[in-house]
């Protein structure tokens, strides 16, 4: 049984957190990415519950978390600070990291940090941010299909969805990447009255505006940035990715080199899959996952 709870951080925000499976058993952080919730996991949860203590917050902006307004409030810093402090309030001294999309963006940044506490890191369609970045300026491919995110940074945006609709917004943002007839109709409804709250769209569009990641113009020759050419701390913890081979946001170019920024790295793609993956493959990414979560032999 999934209860849910309130939960006011030391990092200033209260977050809407889900939580299944025993009291006992080996925690596991699941974070969702955009623009989604601890929904996300709805497909995974009941396959891994009764072996893992899952804990499934709305991030800060998301579902019925707190929504702080200022760009500034979703630093990657701050975000991660979220991490540890949901960890702190419900006394989790160490654990495993899942994250998809924007969450996988959080659990690389929380990895890179090295904090004992992160036990196994799991990561579902998220790019690492050095691979991501290059491949932003060497690959035409990955920046054609990165080009939203300049859209979402554009001020005024919010006016933008609002004007085409919430439930046009549901289906630009999904039909590209998933079978929207996987997705129940009270599912759709859900996610539409999550958006509809007041200041919704501007949180969930801040976790683009703060991102330090540059998307170039289309056919524009720029130079790397610099923070990409120095060193960058290797992932020391052991970690599975699992990627829909048929995202077409996130290129499979975000595999390439890998190996060489994570110490242990297992990689399993699921070719028949996109970029929501976790609803439309919930069965293999948890077949994935829960060896690997469980530190089983081989996985």
């Amino acid at each position: 049984m999934t209860e849910f709870r309130r939960l006011p951080l030391s990092t200033g925000v209260t977050l809407n957190v889900a939580v299944a499976g025993p009291e006992d058993a080996p925690p596991v952080i699941l974070l969702h990415g955009f623009p989604e919730s601890h929904r996300t996991w709805r497909g995974i949860a009941p396959l891994l519950q009764d072996r893992f203590r899952l804990v499934m917050p709305d991030q800060r902006g998301f579902g019925g978390s707190d929504r702080p307004q200022a760009v500034d409030e979703y630093r990657t810093d701050k975000i991660a600070a979220d991490l540890f402090a949901l960890a702190d309030g419900l006394g989790i001294e160490r654990f495993s990291l899942v994250g998809h999309d924007w969450g996988g963006a959080v659990a690389w940044a929380a990895a890179i940090k090295g904090d004992p506490r992160l036990e196994r890191l799991g990561i579902v369609n998220a790019p690492h941010p050095l691979i991501f970045q290059k491949s932003l300026v060497e690959s035409t491919e990955q920046r054609a299909a990165s080009q939203y995110m300049t859209a979402f940074r554009t001020p005024g945006f919010e006016q933008a969805v609002e004007a085409m609709g919430l439930e046009t917004f549901f289906e630009k943002s999904f039909s590209p990447h998933v079978d929207l007839s996987l997705i129940p109709p009270q599912e759709r409804a859900q996610y539409v009255a999550e958006w509809s709250q007041p200041g919704a769209l501007t949180a969930m569009l801040n976790w683009y505006r703060a991102s330090h990641i540059h998307v170039p113009p289309p056919l524009l020759t720029v130079p790397v940035p610099d923070w990409v050419l120095g060193a960058f701390p290797k992932v020391r913890v052991p970690t599975l990715v699992v990627w829909g081979m048929r995202d077409k946001a996130l290129l499979p170019v975000q595999l390439d080199g890998l190996d060489r920024l994570v110490e242990d790295l297992q990689i399993v793609r699921i070719p028949d899959a996109g970029h929501f993956v976790p609803w439309e493959k919930p069965e293999a990414v948890a077949a994935a996952l829960g060896p690997f979560l469980a530190g089983e032999a081989g996985a």
